[in-house]
């Protein structure tokens, strides 16, 4: 395990980033290479918070087979924690929330508005994680234009599928983070309105997707959330979750993920044990507070791929 206690120089970069009201790509390209090993690093501007985040991480991934990444970032106490960050994952429906940044981001270069259409399918693909509503926008978009969006946004480690396989797109907890960065916070990338309007799909997630990083967080926490789940013959199943915690106080995101899992449960777990060990230490002061419950049924869309071209709804029980 490596310890806390980063450098001053690789601190104080880590806290301005932070500070500054979005991780910056360059911050992002420089992260060290310990950022890619399997041990948990995390830097902070509240005494204590790196060493106690470092030490529950790697708790909560003890004696899990998952081949995990993270990333997190916490604005109100300049934290931001890593592993793995630019390991390189299949996507499937995470990969959702950039089709959609996309979308806003070519519109707004247009001068246009979304159509009623796009409205409809944005919608679907957000809350229901819908796969027919991915694919639609995805063959409207083009590689093209998602691969200028990513560029434009500093993403540089995503590559979109090929062969319309939009959740076989190769992304990394580093670039995911980019995207909720830019989400949650003005910038030249995507305007107010499209993050409000994208933030405001997430919000509205339906319940037996709401599972992952939402699990542990506060009551009262503003949770915007996509995930997303893929089984292949190589690394078993892919299941992600990221999500940005607004509202009350709190102004943070976590990514979380996974592959090498024996079955959908195995990485539902791994990711929720993450994100409770997350909420917890950065919510010391709140005590005996309720806490967000996953639901007990968790379903999730499974994208098509070379496999399973189809894609059909799933339903998994965590413990």
């Amino acid at each position: 395990m490596t310890t806390s206690r980063t450098t001053g120089r690789r601190r104080a970069a880590l806290c301005a980033a932070v500070a500054a009201g979005v991780l910056a790509p360059v911050a992002l390209a420089a992260a060290p290479a310990s950022a890619a090993t399997s041990q948990v690093s995390c830097a902070s501007g509240r005494a204590g918070l790196a060493a106690q985040l470092t030490k529950d991480i790697t708790a909560a991934l003890k004696g899990r087979k998952s081949t995990v990444a993270l990333a997190l970032y916490d604005r109100s106490t300049n934290t931001t924690c890593m592993l793995r960050a630019t390991t390189t994952y299949d996507s499937a429906s995470v990969v959702k929330a950039t089709v959609l940044a996309t979308l806003l981001w070519d519109n707004s270069k247009h001068n246009r508005y979304l159509t009623q259409r796009e409205i409809d399918l944005s919608t679907k693909m957000i809350t229901k994680s819908d796969n027919d509503a991915t694919t639609a926008l995805w063959k409207q978009l083009g590689t093209t234009k998602v691969n200028a969006f990513l560029k434009a946004a500093g993403m540089t480690h995503t590559v979109p599928g090929s062969g319309g396989y939009w959740g076989l797109t190769q992304i990394t907890a580093q670039d995911e983070q980019r995207l909720l960065t830019l989400l949650t916070s003005k910038n030249s990338v995507l305007t107010d309105s499209a993050r409000s309007y994208e933030l405001g799909l997430m919000k509205k997630v339906v319940s037996s997707q709401r599972w992952g990083t939402p699990a542990g967080a506060v009551t009262g926490t503003t949770v915007q959330l996509k995930n997303g789940w893929l089984q292949r013959s190589t690394h078993g199943w892919r299941v992600h979750s990221i999500g940005a915690f607004t509202g009350n106080g709190h102004d943070y995101g976590l990514t979380v993920l996974t592959q090498d899992n024996k079955t959908m449960n195995d990485g539902i777990n791994t990711i929720q044990a993450v994100a409770r060990a997350v909420h917890k230490d950065l919510n010391p002061r709140i005590l005996h507070a309720r806490t967000f419950s996953a639901p007990a049924a968790p379903q999730e869309a499974v994208p098509p791929a070379p496999e399973a071209p189809s894609g059909h709804m799933l339903t998994a029980k965590p413990r």
